[in-house]
């Protein structure tokens, strides 16, 4: 089952770094690329093995925490599902999924 926690962490990285993308792209929102990439570089350092399992482990779920709230607090302000509301959807099961079937 640990593979499964971290396939579904690479989905939700890519998924991060397509969001920010498109909020680039369309809304030419230096912020949304920046800071997706960013998030999605520290997820990516975590997988790569530099940390200790539970290290990283608890570092993935500080990291999606953070992100679900930044998410809810621009769902809130913008009231708008899209982008940001997918998002906090995609993180919700991502944090549940990776801490559900953690092996």
């Amino acid at each position: 089952m640990h593979n499964f926690a971290n396939t579904v962490l690479w989905i939700y990285i890519v998924l991060l770094l397509v969001g920010g993308l498109i909020g680039f792209f369309k809304a030419n929102s230096k912020v949304s690329l920046i800071s997706s990439s960013v998030f999605a570089a520290v997820l990516i350092l975590t997988q790569t093995g530099i940390f200790e399992p539970a290290m990283a482990r608890n570092l993935v779920n500080v990291l999606l925490a953070a992100l679900l709230v930044v998410f809810a607090i621009r769902l809130a302000k913008t009231k708008k599902f899209m982008p940001s509301g997918l998002m906090l959807v995609l993180t919700i099961l991502a944090l549940a999924l990776r801490n559900l079937f953690k092996g």
